[in-house]
């Protein structure tokens, strides 16, 4: 079967349904937006605390795994990314942070034109619907819910006043004039249920005449006109077969190819369609439709390493989950109010801070990130420990270590290759055991220690350098957060994918609208600047349309 639409969008996910939502605002313009997994109907996507459910769901989850990285101790490190209407945010922690004006000041500085912080502010206020309300900084008419955490809990308040007495300060807004400091987190949450890009941009639309959601709807190859078809000097991409219900379809479009994958399926999903590495694409031979040695390389991840505390007090949600009258508690506070634990997730309190020394001429940001969670497991998602526990994540914003991202076989149904290469720049190796050290600091402030009975995780006999490091390797794993594998950049540098308009270098009628776009990492979670890249995309291409 073949249909025919102005646009195609691959991927259901942060960016992909912000596009759709956006380019059928025009009842003219008929989108096809391509999903591969099902429809976001599982109640554990929409309850805050279910993504400890969907974070191992085969079904909501693509459950990749790295290949072995010898940085990590040759372990295989999992990476749970969403398959799902509203891909990774609907199954992400729901922390709401940009990242540092810096971070986007710089994109622009290498040649990205319009990807300044003054260029982008604008569309993470038009995204928002912020329970504060519209100001300086945030938006108060968006599709994308942002809410308060409702009420204040013991633990995180102690966390944040041992922060303060390292002389962090205490703030407000993680995403307003300065990121520094300690404070709870805002999550994309409304009423005590999640707000993921398909409840916020594609549920309002869905019965638009002019748009076409197909789930379940694997995408293996771009199709491109064959040389000589036109005048055109590149190829054109003119549609995209995808699979369905065991069945090969294929969906022709008469304007654009809109890639929206993720930073693992994007620039697999190129390579397999011929726009890749030369060498790597006559491997397997694949028809080379344009050499672009960038496509999967420049991989950024956040890797974290976790402290694990027994608390002295039982006020934490290990507590809740422990107990049957606890879980009954969290449930009737969740129907009665639509707050608690269930509403919240797990993390609710973090810190932006400085760990090492800045360089000369550099601004003092933070270059290291606190989630603090009132639980504690031996893993995410997984069996909460049987004492009161609580845990602080610490990751390093800006990591300098680069890997890759590779088709593995000729097929989109198989996993490519995914190479991290954690640890392998030594500034990262020094910011990480820096912060454990300073992790622990800020737990033996008077505000804090009163509620740290023993340290579980690593345990307090590791010291020095190299069992610090040994722990990291061991027991660290992803943030969540890969972004970097198509990515933007000037036409000086001959390792970006995508120029400033997200246009797919060498090819025609074809652009990458995800988080693998960016060249480097935003200084946070990267959920709100992949919606943002969704939203500018949607004016980029419309600014294009005849």
């Amino acid at each position: 079967m073949t249909q025919s639409y102005d646009y195609i969008i691959i991927g259901a996910g942060s960016a992909g349904c912000v596009l759709a939502a956006r380019l059928t605002e025009n009842p003219a313009t008929r989108v096809l937006l391509l999903e591969a997994g099902p429809p976001d109907r599982s109640l554990w996507i929409h309850l805050p605390i279910g993504y400890g459910k969907t974070m191992w769901s085969k079904t909501l989850n693509w459950c990749f795994y790295t290949d072995p990285d010898p940085n990590m101790n040759g372990r295989r490190i999992y990476w749970p990314r969403g398959k799902t209407l509203g891909g990774s945010s609907a199954i992400n922690g729901l922390i709401y942070i940009r990242g540092q004006r810096e971070d986007f000041d710089a994109w622009a500085q290498a040649g990205n034109t319009g990807w300044g912080y003054a260029d982008v502010l604008p569309y993470f206020i038009r995204a928002e619907n912020n329970q504060r309300g519209a100001s300086e900084y945030h938006g108060g008419q968006g599709p994308l819910a942002v809410s308060d955490i409702a009420g204040r809990d013991e633990l995180i308040e102690a966390f944040i006043a041992g922060a303060q007495e390292t002389g962090v300060p205490r703030t407000e807004d993680f995403n307003g004039a300065t990121q520094t400091g300690a404070g709870y987190y805002q999550l994309t949450t409304s009423k005590g249920w999640r707000c993921s890009t398909a409840t916020g941009y594609l549920k309002p639309v869905r019965m638009r005449k002019n748009l076409t959601v197909a789930t379940e709807a694997h995408a293996c190859a771009i199709l491109f006109d064959k040389p000589g078809d036109t005048q055109h000097e590149k190829q054109r991409a003119i549609g995209v077969r995808y699979r369905q219900q065991g069945a090969m379809q294929e969906a022709r479009c008469n304007a654009e190819v809109l890639l929206c994958a993720g930073a693992i399926a994007s620039p697999q999903l190129l390579q397999l369609s011929g726009v890749g590495p030369a060498n790597l694409l006559r491997q397997f031979e694949i028809p080379l439709v344009c050499d672009s040695p960038g496509v999967g390389e420049n991989l950024q991840d956040h890797l974290q390493f976790r402290l694990s505390y027994e608390c002295s007090k039982p006020i934490t949600t290990n507590d809740a989950l422990n107990s049957l009258l606890g879980r009954a508690k969290l449930g009737w506070q969740w129907l009665s109010s639509r707050t608690g634990a269930l509403a919240v997730g797990i993390n609710q309190g973090g810190c932006f801070m400085r760990v090492l020394p800045s360089a000369a001429g550099e601004s003092n940001r933070p270059d290291i990130q606190f989630h603090v969670a009132t639980l504690s497991a031996d893993m995410a998602g997984g069996k909460v420990h049987p004492y009161s526990g609580f845990t602080l994540s610490v990751c390093q914003l800006r990591p300098e270590s680069r890997g890759s991202v590779h088709a593995r076989t000729t097929s989109a149904l198989d996993d490519p290759a995914m190479d991290p290469r954690y640890l392998s720049a030594e500034t990262d190796v020094k910011t990480m055991l820096s912060a454990l050290r300073l992790a622990r600091q800020v737990v033996r402030q008077p505000a804090l220690a009163a509620y740290a009975k023993a340290e579980t995780r690593p345990g307090i006999d590791v010291q020095s350098d190299d069992e610090v490091l040994a722990y990291i390797k061991s027991c660290g794993q992803t943030s969540w957060h890969p972004i970097g594998t198509c990515k933007m950049g000037p036409a000086s540098d001959a390792a970006s994918v995508v120029d400033p308009c997200l246009r797919v270098r060498g090819v025609s009628a074809l652009r990458v609208v995800d988080s693998s776009i960016m060249p480097t990492m935003p200084s946070s979670n990267t959920n709100a600047a992949a919606i943002v890249i969704g939203e500018k995309a949607a004016d980029l291409i419309l600014e294009n349309t005849p």
